[in-house]
């Protein structure tokens, strides 16, 4: 099969599933639904694949009335990111076959979800291979607004609607921010085509068109201060839906970023280093915030702002070697970018997933009201657990492999003699925060699993919590058996993304395959010990439970250094857990209150509540100050739409009046 009709049938499907999907009967539609996404991720991993392998796929519609000739193109680059969406929209349709049971009876809603994801995923497919610009543009908004709408599947709720607007006024600010980009390339080489960004670079200033896609990319990715988005539309959006969006959608911005960093000529060092330094500051920023937060939908949302800047980090890294013409540094800061884009993408899938199992039978996101879950679902805290040692950077598995990879990065940055002071100063620095952005995430996730599934339970619960479905915990098993092949085999992929570099990178001469020898031995050495050691425990614990399986177990309460009357409250909360930490940097991670502070003449107080929860230093101290002196400004117009009738009358007749005046004097 030609790779022509294979993207033509990555076209019909989508379209073929939004059509029959209503007309199936309920029951069979959310795996109806599920066999479209495989079979779209078939027709466009199979050109995605030979593309990896080094044969790019270019197709050229041509003479089409509005966009001219529309360029298809499928290089190396694109095939990553397709087999990451592929291989994430396949896991998350099937983890919301199980997940989305809970809402059978909003019919026509789910009809409506399933067409949607369909047509999410193509347009995400779609976004990696269209090379004309406008067509890029209408591209990249259905995927924007399909998720969108994926967002507020619970619209009643004013929560959930109100994160969608949110999310859908941000994206609509990047997409302007990129017409205006492909506007000035057009006007400059009169072309929509990707390959007009690169000539335009050859002979103009890079750095303000570069900022324009930055701005543009970096708000579907989540740069800080472009990241608002992320901590209101992950937790409103169904989990299965987050773990896409958090896995792949803002991985689009990703792409784009390195779409167009790769076509730079010029200011490589300029924008090398500022890249570098506004994603170590992300990812600082990102790790903060999800310490504090008990809300854990919403604290993986700020992990992905973290992640996030981890990867910019490497691209970051990748452009300062482009520009000292440095191919050790280019590759080793590329792969590093790359490999955790798939890493991401993997366990971060897995933790909104397990988060969801969560959710799902507690019905609450507050860890605060959580507690000794372990033993109700014993395999979702396993697979939890998991996610938690993967996204802290711990071997045996796959996050260690990207982060030891930028960390070997930053050591030979230090290195470089051509270097200067500042230069070195600059390495070092970006070194320690992401030694630190690591730290913090073992923090971070430490309190969330200590606060949600160990312990005792803090609230008495509605619904008495049991592991989910087996179709639920399926994706996630296949999930960590990727995660684990990428910690324990990380030659495999590192080779990949090396011949993937390769290609992409032909200008560059790339440095022998065996300097990277020593790095790659030592970490796939690193994996494999740890995947033993940790082999040694499990068995450890099955041969001790087969021994003491017929013993009588006695469980009393823990000893209390005499205090008789042990509440659950007593336990370690997620606000005690980093309390420390919110007060050390409360400059940056605001604390509100609401407590009624007590009066000096109250013998006796009354009952009162306190709470407490964190605000976003950008969108408290920025955003909601800029937006609310603009709706104080706009209030001054209210009188324009005051309601009657006559008004508007004589506003039509001040027009048509204005009109002929302008005719008459030759100003129309």
């Amino acid at each position: 099969m030609t790779d022509s009709l294979l993207l033509s049938l990555a076209l019909l499907l989508p379209i073929a599933g939004m059509i029959s999907i209503p007309l199936l009967p309920h029951p069979f539609r959310a795996k109806a639904n599920f066999v479209f996404v495989l079979l779209i991720a078939a027709a466009t991993s199979i050109p995605a694949v030979k593309a990896l392998t080094g044969n790019a796929v270019d197709i050229v519609i041509s003479k089409t009335l509005v966009f001219g000739n529309i360029s298809l193109h499928i290089d190396s680059l694109s095939s990553w990111f397709i087999l990451i969406i592929n291989l994430t929209c396949i896991n998350g349709a099937f983890y919301g076959i199980g997940y989305m049971k809970k809402y059978d009876q909003q019919r026509a809603n789910l009809s409506m979800h399933w067409i949607l994801f369909l047509l999410f995923q193509s347009s995400m497919l779609w976004v990696c291979i269209i090379q004309n610009g406008l067509f890029f543009l209408i591209a990249w908004e259905i995927m924007s607004i399909s998720s969108l709408l994926l967002v507020i599947f619970e619209h009643h709720r004013h929560e959930i609607l109100k994160a969608g607007m949110n999310y859908m006024v941000q994206m609509h600010i990047g997409v302007a921010f990129l017409s205006v980009a492909f506007i000035w390339v057009y006007s400059s080489e009169g072309s929509f085509d990707f390959s007009a960004i690169g000539n335009f670079f050859s002979h103009n200033q890079n750095v303000w068109l570069f900022l324009l896609f930055f701005a543009g990319f970096g708000i579907k990715a989540g740069f800080i201060p472009l990241h608002s988005w992320l901590p209101h539309a992950h937790p409103a959006a169904p989990s299965h839906i987050s773990g896409v969006m958090s896995g792949v959608i803002v991985k689009m911005g990703i792409y784009g970023i390195i779409r167009i960093a790769l076509m730079l000529k010029s200011d490589l060092i300029l924008i090398g280093e500022s890249l570098l330094i506004l994603s170590i500051l992300t990812g600082i920023y990102g790790i903060l915030n999800a310490a504090v937060h008990r809300d854990f939908k919403k604290m993986l949302a700020y992990c992905t702002i973290e992640n996030i800047g981890i990867i910019g980090a490497g691209i970051g890294l990748a452009i300062i070697g482009m520009g000292m013409n440095n191919s050790f540094l280019l590759v080793i800061g590329l792969s590093g970018a790359l490999l955790h884009t798939l890493n991401h993408s993997l366990f971060k899938s897995l933790l909104f997933f397990s988060s969801g199992s969560v959710y799902q039978q507690t019905h609450t996101r507050d860890m605060e009201k959580l507690g000794g879950l372990v033993h109700k679902m014993p395999q979702t805290a396993a697979l939890f657990l998991i996610g938690s040692l993967a996204i802290g950077g711990l071997p045996p598995f796959n996050g260690f492999v990207s982060e030891f990879i930028l960390y070997t990065g930053f050591l030979h940055g230090i290195k470089i003699p051509m270097l200067s002071g500042l230069h070195s100063t600059l390495m070092i620095l970006s070194f320690a925060g992401l030694a630190i952005i690591g730290g913090l995430s073992l923090l971070t996730f430490t309190k969330s699993f200590g606060t949600i599934f160990l312990g005792s339970p803090r609230r008495q619960l509605h619904h008495n919590p049991s592991e989910v479905s087996l179709v639920m915990r399926l994706p996630q098993f296949f999930i960590v058996a990727v995660m684990l092949s990428i910690g324990i085999f990380p030659q495999l992929y590192f080779s990949a993304v090396l011949h993937l570099i390769t290609s992409v990178v032909p200008s560059v001469q790339l440095p022998d395959v065996s300097i990277f020898q020593t790095t790659i031995t030592l970490m796939a050495e690193i994996g494999i010990y740890s995947f033993m050691f940790l082999c040694l425990l499990i068995l450890v614990f099955l041969i001790r439970n087969i021994l003491v399986r017929n013993r009588t177990v006695i469980i009393n309460t823990t000893w209390g250094c005499g205090y008789i009357a042990p509440h659950s409250k007593m336990q370690y909360t997620g606000k005690s857990f980093s309390k420390t930490l919110g007060k050390l940097l409360g400059f940056i991670v605001t604390e509100k209150k609401k407590y009624t502070e007590l009066k000096a003449e109250e013998i006796f107080p009354q009952a009162r509540k306190h709470s407490t929860h964190y605000t976003d230093f950008f969108e408290d101290n920025i955003f909601n100050k800029v937006i609310n002196r603009l709706i104080h400004g706009m209030g001054y117009f209210r009188f324009i739409q005051n309601g009657r009738i006559q008004m508007y009358v004589l506003y039509g007749v001040f027009f048509i009046m204005l009109i002929f005046l302008g005719t008459l004097f030759g100003f129309i």
